[in-house]
C-alpha cells in the first residue's frame, strides 16, 4: 500500500479523496491555485504545493507543475479525482515516466475511451449498442450543418474531449447546429484545450443511466448497479439516484454485462463509469465512458457499501478486488443533490462571493457506512460532500459547486423524505444558491412517480423557476412561525433593563403578520413548550414548539405535532421565511400599523431597458456590435464567460448601439453595464 498520495484536484473531490486516504492510513498532498490558498482541501491534507496563478489552465491543468510537486513531496501516486486531468492521457503518461503510480486506468483505456469519437468506434466492435451519428471530427460550422441535416434533427453536438455537460449542444436546426458549433469548440477549447467536435442524433424523451464498473489488474471486472442521472439542465447532472426506478433486472444485466464487455475490450482497471441512453421501452445505447471517479459515486457508495475511492487505490497499489460479481447486492436506496452557488431565479447564473454562513446538515465523525465519508444526524444516513466552510470564497474560476447532499433509506420515498428534510435545514449565506430549486424539484409529482427524463427540467418549468408554489398548508405555517417568533422577541425585550416607563412588559397579543404584502390577523398565547398562534377571528390555532429563540437562523421544531424547519433571515424589523423551496417576506405589526403599512407607496424600480446588462460576475468574452450598429431582437451582442461556461447576451428588441460600456477581455460584475441602447 502507498505511504503517501497526491490528489491532482481541488474542493469537495479533494477533501472525499483525503477522507478515504486518511482512513487507510495513506500520507496526503494538497495541491493549489493562489484562488485556493486558504481552501478546506489545503488545510485537510498532511502537505500543500502552490502550483500556479487562479485560472485553471495555469495550475490545475499544468502537468508539470503537478508532476513537480510530486517530486518535491514524494508522493508515490496521484488520484486525480474528476475533471481537470482526470482523463488526460499525457498526464498520466507523464507520471508513469516519472515513477509516479497514476489512480486510475492505463494510458490505454484512457486514450481509447477519453475520446469519444474512438470509445463509440470501439464500443460498436465490442457488441455495445450506440446511438447513430457520425463520428468524425467536424471541421466548421458549415459541415456541422450538413452532418446535421443528413443524421436528421435534432441533433447534439458534443466535445469529443468533453465531460461534465461543457462543449455541448442541441440543434434543431441551420441556424443552431452552425451557433452550436461555434459555441461547443469554444467551450471545448477553454475547458480541455481540445476543441474537436462529434454530433449524433438526439434521442428525445430519453434517461441518462449509467454503470458503475469496477476492474484490478488481475483480470476481474464487475459492474455495480446503475445510477439513474436523467435530472439534468444544460446536460449537467442536477440529481442522480440508485439505483433506477425505471430499470428492471433484466435490463439492468443487460447493461451491466454490456458496460463489463466494453471495460474488458481495453483490459480496464480502476473504477470507472460506462453511460446509456435509455428509452421508454428500455432500449438502451452506449453514450461514452468515464475514466474516472464520477460526482455522483456517493449514491452507489451508499447502495453497495462499497467505498469506490478505497478501491481505486488498492487497484492502483496492485491488489485484487476483494468480491466477485455474485457478492454484489444493491440494498436500499439513495439520492444524491448538487448543491450550487447559482441564482435559480435568475436563470441559474453563477453566484460568487464569501459564505458568510455555511451550515449543512448537522455532521458526526464516524460513519455507519464504509464510504470514508461523516455521516450525519447520527445514524449515516444523511451525507455531505463539501470542499467550502463558513468564510470561504466561491471564486469565479471553477466550478460553482458548495456541497453534494446524499441521502439514504430502505426505499425510494424514504430517501427522497430525508432529503427534503435535509434540504430544508441546509443554511447557505452570502451567496445565491440552488436549495429552492431542489427543494421544488423532489416535491414534483412526476419526480415522486419516477417518471424521468433528460427534458423534465425544461418542462416542468418552462417559463424557468420563479420559487415553488407555496400550499395553502405552508402558507398558514409561515404565518404561525412569524408570529410565534415575534411574541418570543417581544418577551425578551420585556425583560431586558433600563426600558423606559410603561414598556416593561407585554401589552399586545393581537397582531397583523403582512406575509408578501398580504395581512393576516394573529393572536399569539403562551403554552408550555411554545405558543398557539390563531389564524384571524375564531379561525385555525396552529401549535407552534420548538426552537424560538432570538436570533436563530432556523425554526426547528413541530407545527401541529408534524416536524417543520424554516429558515429565518432577519433584515431589520422584518424577516425572509423559506421552506420546502418557497420563501416569504414577514412582518408583524400592530393592527394600526399594519393599516398605516398598506397605504404606503411601493417605489418604482429605475429602468434599465436602455442598457445591456451582465447578468453574472465574469470575463467579456467578446462583443459582436460597436457603436452606432443597428441590431435586430434575437441577435447576439455579447458572450460572456462565468465558471467555465459560456454565455451568450442577446438583443430582447430592436434598436441602435449609443454607446460601448465595456471592453472585450474585461472582468465584470454582476449587473454591470456592457452597453448603452439609443
Amino acid at each position: 500500500m502507498f505511504k503517501k498520495i497526491l490528489i491532482a484536484n481541488r474542493g469537495e473531490i479533494a477533501c472525499r479523496v483525503i477522507r478515504t486516504a486518511r482512513r487507510l492510513g495513506i500520507k496526503t498532498v494538497a495541491v493549489y491555485s493562489e484562488a485556493d490558498s486558504d481552501a478546506l482541501h489545503v488545510r485537510e491534507a498532511d502537505e500543500a504545493v502552490p502550483i500556479g496563478p487562479a485560472p485553471s489552465a495555469k495550475s490545475y491543468l499544468s502537468i508539470d507543475a503537478i508532476v513537480n510537486a510530486c517530486r518535491q513531496t514524494r508522493a508515490e501516486a496521484v488520484h486525480p479525482g474528476y475533471g481537470f486531468l482526470s482523463e488526460n492521457q499525457a498526464f498520466a503518461r507523464a507520471l508513469d515516466a516519472a515513477g509516479i503510480v497514476f489512480i486510475g486506468p492505463d494510458v490505454h483505456a484512457i486514450a481509447a475511451m477519453g475520446d469519444k469519437i474512438e470509445s463509440k468506434k470501439l464500443a460498436a466492435k465490442a457488441a455495445v449498442s450506440t446511438v447513430p451519428g457520425h463520428l468524425g471530427v467536424v471541421k466548421n460550422a458549415a459541415e456541422a450543418a450538413k452532418i446535421a441535416r443528413d443524421i436528421g434533427y435534432p441533433v447534439m453536438i458534443k466535445a469529443s474531449a468533453g465531460g461534465g455537460g461543457k462543449g455541448m449542444r442541441l440543434a434543431y436546426n441551420d441556424e443552431q447546429a452552425r451557433e452550436g458549433f461555434a459555441s461547443a469548440t469554444n467551450e471545448a477549447r477553454s475547458s480541455f484545450a481540445d476543441d474537436r467536435v462529434f454530433i449524433e442524433k438526439f434521442i428525445e424523451q430519453p434517461r441518462h443511466i449509467e454503470i458503475q464498473v469496477l476492474a484490478d489488474g488481475h483480470g476481474n471486472c464487475l459492474y455495480l448497479g446503475e445510477r439513474e442521472c436523467s435530472v439534468q439542465r444544460r446536460h449537467q447532472k442536477v440529481i442522480e439516484e440508485a439505483p433506477s426506478p425505471f430499470l428492471d433486472a433484466k435490463t439492468r444485466a443487460a447493461m451491466g454485462e454490456q458496460a463489463v464487455a466494453l471495460a474488458k475490450a481495453v483490459k480496464y482497471k480502476s473504477a470507472g463509469t460506462v453511460e446509456f441512453i435509455v428509452d421508454d421501452k428500455r432500449n438502451f445505447y452506449f453514450l461514452e465512458m468515464n475514466t474516472r471517479l464520477q460526482v455522483e459515486h456517493p449514491v452507489t457508495e451508499f447502495v453497495t457499501g462499497i467505498d469506490l475511492v478505497e478501491q481505486m487505490i488498492r487497484v492502483a497499489a496492485g491488489e485484487k478486488l476483494g468480491f466477485a460479481q455474485k457478492d454484489i447486492a444493491l440494498k436500499g436506496w439513495s439520492i444524491e443533490a448538487r448543491v450550487y452557488a447559482e441564482d435559480p431565479v435568475r436563470g441559474f447564473l453563477p453566484s460568487t462571493g464569501r459564505l458568510v454562513r455555511y451550515r449543512p446538515p448537522g455532521v458526526r465523525t464516524s460513519g455507519a457506512r464504509p464510504d470514508g465519508a461523516p455521516a450525519a444526524n447520527g445514524d449515516g444516513n444523511i451525507r455531505v460532500d463539501t470542499g467550502v466552510y463558513e468564510g470561504a470564497e466561491i471564486s469565479m474560476f471553477y466550478d460553482p459547486m458548495i456541497a453534494k447532499l446524499i441521502t439514504y433509506g430502505r426505499d425510494r420515498d424514504e430517501a427522497i423524505g430525508r432529503m427534503l428534510a435535509a434540504l430544508d435545514s441546509f443554511e447557505i449565506r452570502g451567496v445565491a444558491h440552488n436549495i429552492p430549486f431542489l427543494s421544488a424539484l423532489l416535491a414534483l409529482p412526476r419526480f415522486r412517480e419516477g417518471r424521468l427524463t433528460t427534458a423534465l427540467i425544461a418542462e416542468e418549468f418552462p417559463q424557468g423557476f420563479k420559487g415553488a408554489a407555496r400550499s395553502a398548508e405552508d402558507t398558514q405555517l409561515l404565518i404561525a412561525v412569524a408570529a410565534a417568533l415575534h411574541r418570543r422577541r417581544a418577551e425578551r425585550a420585556a425583560c431586558i433593563s433600563g426600558q423606559l416607563p410603561g414598556h416593561g412588559r407585554i401589552t399586545e397579543h393581537d397582531w397583523v403578520v403582512r406575509l408578501d404584502g398580504t395581512s393576516h390577523p394573529v393572536k399569539v398565547t403562551a403554552v408550555d413548550g411554545g405558543y398557539d398562534v390563531a389564524l384571524g377571528a375564531g379561525g385555525q390555532v396552529m401549535a407552534v414548539r420548538g426552537d424560538l429563540a432570538p436570533g436563530s437562523s432556523q425554526f426547528v421544531g413541530q407545527i401541529n405535532g408534524r416536524d417543520a424547519v424554516v429558515q429565518v433571515e432577519r433584515d431589520g424589523i422584518s424577516c425572509r421565511l423559506s421552506r420546502a423551496g418557497s420563501s416569504a417576506e414577514a412582518i408583524v405589526l400592530t393592527p394600526r400599523g399594519a393599516e398605516l403599512a398598506a397605504m404606503m407607496p411601493v417605489k418604482a424600480a429605475p429602468d434599465m431597458s436602455k442598457f445591456l446588462l451582465s447578468p453574472m460576475p465574469g470575463l467579456l468574452v467578446s462583443l459582436a456590435v460597436a457603436e452606432g450598429d443597428e441590431v435586430k431582437a434575437g441577435q447576439t451582442l455579447a458572450v460572456v464567460e462565468a465558471m467555465k461556461m459560456e454565455n451568450v447576451l442577446r438583443a430582447e428588441r430592436d434598436g441602435r448601439i449609443a454607446k460601448i460600456r465595456a471592453t472585450a477581455g474585461a472582468s465584470l460584475a454582476v449587473d454591470q453595464a456592457i452597453l448603452e441602447f439609443e
